[in-house]
This record gives C-alpha cells, structure tokens and sequence, in this order.
C-alpha cells in the first residue's frame, strides 16, 4: 500500500521561509514523477511544482524563483523549498506520486496523495 506522509508546514511571517517534506512507502519511488500541490479555501487545487524521475523540474509561474523541488530516491523523499513566502501562498500543500516517470502538471496524473499540510503566511 503507497502511502505519502507530508511534514513541516506552518506559520510564517512573508518573506520567510519553510521547507515542506514528504515521504514516501510502498512503490518503487524512484521510477515515477512525483509533485506538489496547493489549494487555498474556495480554489482549485493547483500544480506548485513537479519533478519527474530523472529530476527534471516544472514550477508554476508564481512560485519560480521562490520555491524549489528536490528528490533523494535513496531515502524516498521529496521535498519543497519555499522562499520569500506571500501571503497568497497560504494553502494546505499536498504531496502526490504519478503514475508515470515524466513530468505531469495537472492533479488527474497523479495517483497517489498525501493527507496534506498546511501551510499560512502572516502579512
């Protein structure tokens, strides 16, 4: 049974930073893509950043230059680096592992999700 565990979110003043982690059991990790995700009260569930099995990245326009995805297949994690935190980054991020090694952008190609964490920047 897959399982993904999400660990670090929090509140933090804007322009502060948080590392979001996520670990992952019972499938071969590193063969599949891997991404994270946001959603805000009232919005869409929305692609943050994803990263597929040979480490290429795709972020949203709003976080590049701000957040980064990383993967270390030996310790099956992946985690989020978030920078210069806004307050329209206040949402409950959550971890999902594709069903394929390629990069995939939208919610319906992963099939695997974490419970979520939540995440608030204060203003």
């Amino acid at each position: 049974q897959v399982q993904l565990v999400e660990s670090g979110g929090g509140l933090v003043q804007a322009g502060g930073s948080l590392r979001l982690s996520c670990a992952a059991s019972g499938r071969t990790f590193s063969r599949y893509a891997m991404g994270w995700f946001r959603q805000a009260p009232e919005k869409e569930r929305e692609l943050v950043a994803a990263i597929s099995s040979s480490g290429s990245t795709n972020y949203a326009d709003s976080v590049k230059g701000r957040f980064t995805i990383s993967r270390d297949n030996a310790k099956n994690t992946v985690s989020l680096q978030l920078n210069s935190l806004k307050p329209a980054d206040t949402a409950v991020y959550y971890c999902a592992l594709a069903d394929a090694s390629w990069l995939l952008t939208t919610p319906r190609g992963y099939r695997y999700w974490g419970q979520g964490t939540q995440v608030t920047v204060s203003s």
